[in-house]
C-alpha cells in the first residue's frame, strides 16, 4: 500500500519525475529544515529517501522523515546493506545524493575517505558509483572559517561535489534557504539532454602489445578521462559505443562496450563501426600503443634458458589518422599527451597534430605534472579548436573535464 504522504509527489511539477533522490541529515540543529526541504523536492516529482545519524536522531525523530517521505528511514548499516542498495553501482542506483545539513565533522570525514557513519558510508558508495552529490553546510561561522575545513571543502569541490554555501548570520554559518537548495537539486537532476539523438564513439584505456603469449608491453593509463566523458555524454541523452583497452575504471552499464587489447584491434574495432553506422561524434581518449612487437615469441620465453630478451619494435597505425578519412562527416575530437613541457609548446604541439588528422578538436595535457593525466582522479587540460582557440581547464575532477569537454562539442555542432 502506497504511504499516504506520497500523494504530494508530482503536485507542484514534474520537474524531476522519477528521479531518486537520498537525503542525508546530519546532526546539526538545521536538521529541522530537512521534512521541508524534502517535502518540497517531493512536490516537484522526486522520490525521497532519509539516512539520519545517531546524531541527526538526538534533533528530529526519524518519524518525522518517514512522515514526510514515505519511505522508511535508514538510521543504521544492516545485512540490506542499505548504503549499496542506494547509491551502489546498480541499474535502480539513486540519482542524487543531498547531505542537508551538514556538520563540519561529516564535510571533514568524507573528504579523508572515513566511512564510519550511515551518512558517510552511503557517500562514499555514491562517489563511488559516480552518483552526483551536493552538500549543505550548516554549523557555527568560526567553525566553517577553520583552514583544515576550507581545505576540505576544496578538495571536495575539486572532486565534483556541489556546495550549497550558507548565509552568514549572527555569528552562524546558517543552512542556505530551502528554496536555493531545492532549485540546486533541480538543476542538478534536470540535467539537458542536449546529446539526444547523437551517437558517440568513445575510445578509452590503454593497449597492450605482446611480447610473448604472456608478457605485453603497456602504458599506465586508467582508462578514467575516456570513461568520464562516455558517462557524461549518456547522462545527456547519447547513445554510447566504449572501445575499451584494458582499463581499471569501470565503464558505464548504458554503455555498448566492446573490448579490445591491443592496438590494431582497437583499430580495426573502431574503422568498423565507423563503416557499418553513423557515429556523430568520435571521442578518441584511448592511450593506444604507438609501437608494437615485429615478432612476438611463440608460447613464454623462459627465463632459465635466455639471459637476454631483445625486442624488435614497429610503430603501430595512427587510429586518429584514418577516422575522418572514413567518416569525414563525423565531429573529432583527439587527446595528445606530453611530457614536462612549457604551456606554449603543448599548445603548438597539439594544434600541429590537430591539423594533420583533421580533428575538430584536440585536447592536450602534461602527464608529467601532479594530478594530472595516467592513474589520478584529477586531470588538467588546453582544448584546442581549428582556428587555434584555446580554453584552459584547470586542475579538476576528470568528471568536471569531461563537462567541460561536452561543452566545447556541444558548442561547436550548434556552430557558435
Amino acid at each position: 500500500m502506497k504511504h499516504p504522504s506520497k500523494d504530494i509527489i508530482g503536485t507542484r511539477s514534474r520537474e524531476v519525475h522519477g528521479k531518486r533522490v537520498v537525503l542525508c541529515i546530519t546532526g546539526s540543529v538545521a536538521a529541522i529544515r530537512s521534512p521541508e526541504i524534502a517535502r518540497k523536492l517531493m512536490r516537484r516529482g522526486a522520490e525521497v529517501y532519509a539516512v539520519m545519524t545517531q546524531n541527526a536522531q538526538k534533533i528530529i525523530h526519524p518519524y518525522l522523515m518517514e512522515w514526510a517521505t514515505g519511505n522508511p528511514v535508514i538510521t543504521e548499516l544492516t545485512g540490506k546493506i542499505e548504503h549499496v542498495a542506494l547509491t551502489g553501482e546498480r541499474e535502480e542506483k539513486a540519482d542524487l545524493v543531498l547531505i542537508a545539513p551538514a556538520t563540519a565533522n561529516t564535510i571533514s570525514k568524507i573528504a579523508a575517505g572515513i566511512d564510519d557513519t550511515t551518512v558517510t558510508t552511503v557517500v562514499s558508495t555514491a562517489l563511488g558509483s559516480q552518483t552526483p552529490v551536493i552538500i549543505v553546510p550548516a554549523m557555527h561561522q568560526s567553525m566553517y572559517k577553520h583552514p583544515i575545513l576550507k581545505e576540505n571543502i576544496k578538495k571536495l569541490e575539486d572532486l565534483g561535489i556541489e556546495f550549497v554555501h550558507p548565509r552568514i548570520e549572527e555569528g552562524k554559518a546558517k543552512i542556505a534557504d530551502t528554496e536555493e537548495i531545492v532549485k540546486v537539486v533541480i538543476n542538478k537532476l534536470a540535467t539537458k539532454q542536449d546529446f539526444g539523438g547523437k551517437n558517440f564513439l568513445i575510445t578509452a584505456g590503454p593497449t597492450i602489445e605482446y611480447i610473448d603469449e604472456v608478457r605485453v608491453i603497456t602504458n599506465k593509463s586508467s582508462g578514467r578521462m575516456g570513461v568520464a566523458i562516455a558517462e557524461e555524454a549518456l547522462k545527456r541523452g547519447a547513445e554510447v559505443t566504449l572501445v575499451y583497452g584494458l582499463g581499471t575504471a569501470t565503464p558505464p552499464s548504458k554503455a555498448k562496450v566492446l573490448n579490445v587489447e591491443t592496438a590494431e584491434e582497437m583499430r580495426r574495432i573502431v574503422l568498423e563501426e565507423l563503416r557499418k553506422r553513423r557515429y556523430d561524434v568520435v571521442v578518441a581518449a584511448a592511450a593506444v600503443s604507438d609501437w608494437t612487437v615485429m615478432k612476438p615469441y611463440k608460447g613464454k620465453v623462459s627465463t632459465h634458458k635466455v639471459c637476454e630478451l631483445t625486442l624488435k619494435l614497429k610503430p603501430t597505425h595512427k587510429i586518429v589518422d584514418e577516422i575522418k578519412e572514413t567518416n569525414p562527416k563525423t565531429f573529432l575530437v583527439m587527446f595528445k599527451a606530453e611530457y614536462r613541457v612549457s604551456n606554449k609548446k603543448l599548445i603548438e604541439s597539439a594544434y600541429m597534430r590537430l591539423k594533420q588528422t583533421g580533428a575538430d578538436l584536440i585536447v592536450a595535457n602534461d602527464i608529467a605534472r601532479e594530478g594530472v593525466g595516467f592513474r589520478t582522479e584529477t586531470n588538467e587540460v588546453f582544448i584546442i579548436d581549428k582556428e587555434k582557440n584555446v580554453v584552459h581547464i584547470p586542475l579538476s575532477s576528470k568528471h568536471v573535464v569531461a563537462k567541460k569537454i561536452l561543452d566545447m562539442i556541444k558548442m561547436k555542432l550548434s556552430g557558435k
